[in-house]
């Protein structure tokens, strides 16, 4: 069910609100003149955030909170619920991702991209679904990107935590249903890469530049997205034209399209630039409150559309040719 009140009377908790897609997401609630609950590592970030929310037409409330820690993910629903009175949706969008070949990435690393991502949705899907039931209903949203259906190379702990984030809001949405909560919707958004510093706060094992695979989206698209899952919940929605894409292509012809996409995203997610080994943000928090890293202007989109459309096109005939050789051997 959609939310049970107007947006403009809702309080929407976010994680990883300090930046890239959950700053962006708060300000388009705030817009609509939402309360929003601001979480993540990095107080000072939030507060940027939560001063531009009040600019906005919403209020704002900051709560420096660690996701892989249960108790501070309670201690940000009952600040939540202190404050305003209730919570009508939850947005599970902290992240962090170490890039590397599989056995160069740390130990200590992976573990701790584990905790923030998969552990981190668990906590706060925890936390949310008693709030939101006693709220009288609401809407859960998890971010789990396009890599909660497809993979890509170098990014082993990511995809494993994505993949696990969709299967945890697939199995809790039987849950709900089979046990008579219908007041509560899960949904989980899939989107394809997008303009934030994400890629730049990576841990990186890779002694070169991350970027992110082209096309690249602006993360007003995945906010918007979230914002409709909120008015209208669906199970799951993409955010950008190529998850769809990729998503159907991978139905369709898994083996041919996984390493389609290994050998495409392995030659377009490293830039020129040589980097030392780094932690980036996956222990320590990054100061900054920033939404975007430049990576959508117009003449790099249409390149990177380009690529991706040729990229695309080839899969495609692989696709078709995959299809017919099997349906005429029988062997799928």
């Amino acid at each position: 069910m959609p939310l049970t009140r107007s947006l403009d009377d809702a309080t929407v908790v976010i994680t990883g609100a300090s930046s890239g897609i959950g700053a962006t997401t708060a300000y388009a609630l705030a817009r609509r003149g939402a309360d929003v609950v601001l979480a993540a590592r990095s107080e000072e970030a939030l507060h940027r955030v939560a001063d531009r929310c009040r600019r906005l037409g919403g209020r704002a409330l900051v709560v420096p909170t660690d996701v892989t820690d249960p108790e501070s993910v309670e201690r940000l629903a009952a600040r939540a619920t202190a404050e305003f009175g209730r919570i009508d949706a939850w947005i599970n969008n902290a992240a962090v991702t170490a890039v590397g070949l599989f056995d160069e990435i740390p130990v200590a690393e992976f573990r701790r991209v584990v905790e923030v991502n998969l552990l981190g949705t668990v906590h706060g899907t925890k936390a949310a679904l008693r709030r939101l039931e006693a709220a009288g209903g609401g809407v859960l949203v998890n971010n789990a990107s396009v890599l909660a259906e497809v993979a890509m190379p170098y990014q082993s702990a990511y995809n494993a935590t994505k993949h696990g984030i969709r299967g945890l809001a697939d199995t809790v949405r039987q849950e709900l249903r089979v046990t008579g909560r219908n007041n509560v919707s899960l949904c989980t958004v899939l989107p394809a890469s997008i303009d934030t510093p994400f890629f730049r706060h990576a841990a990186n094992h890779s002694g070169r530049e991350v970027t992110p695979p082209p096309p690249v989206y602006p993360p007003e698209l995945v906010a918007e997205t979230i914002v409709r899952l909120l008015q209208r919940p669906r199970r799951e929605a993409y955010a950008g034209g190529a998850a769809r894409l990729l998503g159907l292509q991978w139905r369709l012809a898994p083996a041919l399209v996984e390493r389609m996409l290994g050998w495409y995203t392995a030659r377009t997610q490293f830039g020129p630039g040589v980097r030392l080994a780094a932690t980036g943000n996956v222990f320590r928090p990054d100061a900054a409150a920033e939404s975007t890293d430049g990576w959508h202007g117009r003449r790099r989109q249409l390149v990177r559309m380009t690529a991706f459309g040729l990229a695309a096109a080839g899969t495609a005939v692989g696709t078709v040719a995959a299809i017919s050789r099997r349906t005429r051997t029988g062997r799928w």
